[in-house]
């Protein structure tokens, strides 16, 4: 998945706002809390796709060839994608989406509500 891909992905999920900090990653969050980044964080030269995950999601993926746990943020279940050989851009999508779902579901009910995550 390319950088504008991923971007384009993240725009079309609900509530995302977008800025690009820390050296030119791309950042995405809903309700003001981060769900997935694009970054040249870590070995490898190019960008990669981090994500917030379930714990079992997390353990499966670090498992995997390509996966690591992201850099900065592992403790808190994030995985970083440094190959494009690894997951499909549907696997990666999906797994955007819920890390959204996730991380939406943190925020309180009325932000949930403010943001139309949540009927009024």
């Amino acid at each position: 998945m390319t950088r504008d891909e991923f971007d384009a992905y993240c725009k079309s999920l609900t509530a995302t706002t977008n800025v690009v900090q820390w050296g030119g990653s791309s950042v995405w969050k809903v309700g003001g809390k981060i769900f997935t980044i694009c970054s040249h964080w870590g070995p490898v030269d190019r960008d990669c796709i981090s994500f917030k995950c379930t714990d079992h999601s997390y353990q499966v993926l670090c498992e995997l060839p390509g996966v690591v746990p992201a850099p900065y943020l592992a403790r808190a279940k994030w995985v970083q994608v440094q190959s494009n050989e690894t997951l499909t851009d549907d696997d990666i999508k999906s797994y955007i989406e819920e890390a959204h779902a996730i991380i939406a579901a943190k925020l309180t009910k009325k932000q949930q509500r403010d943001l139309g995550l949540l009927p009024a």
